[in-house]
């Protein structure tokens, strides 16, 4: 399993000395840029970003959020984080996850606890296990949707319950003989 190192990532800069670091760090990133990014989300979770120059092959779990540009062989596991390949994405693996994106192409099955969605231009080859499936046109798709809703029932009894408390089978009575 590969972690990113704690190390890698940039310490905090007071605002005095950010105008001083700012002027090397946009020149070394501008130079070379990292293909592993660790940043926020709009909503404030991290994303890691997998650049389009990573190839990995074998199995890929985390728990945040994850965007893959590069090539990835394998399994990827992220139960409770959301999934998106993106458009230079080429992905031939399981893939389970909360949520999955699909901008770029997908070999394999894709299972997920929330939705699966496959965007303009993305592919998917593989059966889909999701509650709600949305497929833009100009999508492809070729294999099986299983939509079957893992949630509990709402109310009501189960069907053994039900048995038990219905009112017994009528009984066939016998008919008074007539005398004539």
């Amino acid at each position: 399993m590969w972690k990113r190192d704690e190390a890698v990532r940039q310490p905090a800069v007071s605002t005095n000395d950010a105008a001083a670091a700012a002027a090397p760090a946009a020149a070394t990133q501008g130079s070379r840029p990292d293909p592993l990014q660790s940043v926020k989300s709009q909503n404030g979770r991290d994303v890691v970003n997998i650049g389009k120059s990573v190839v990995i092959k074998g199995e890929l779990n985390g728990s945040e959020d994850l965007t893959i540009e590069g090539h990835v062989e394998g399994k990827i596991e992220l139960r409770d984080h959301v999934l998106t390949i993106g458009p230079n994405g080429k992905i031939k693996a399981e893939l389970f996850a909360k949520s999955v994106v699909v901008l770029g192409e997908v070999i394999g099955n894709v299972s997920a606890s929330e939705k699966v969605d496959i965007r303009e231009n993305g592919s998917v080859e593989g059966d889909i296990t999701s509650p709600r499936v949305a497929i833009a046109e100009g999508a492809h798709f070729r294999g099986s949707v299983d939509m079957a809703n893992k949630a509990k029932p709402v109310a009501g009894p189960r069907p053994a319950e039900v048995k038990q408390h219905q009112a017994p089978a009528p009984q066939a009575v016998p008919q008074a003989q007539k005398v004539g």
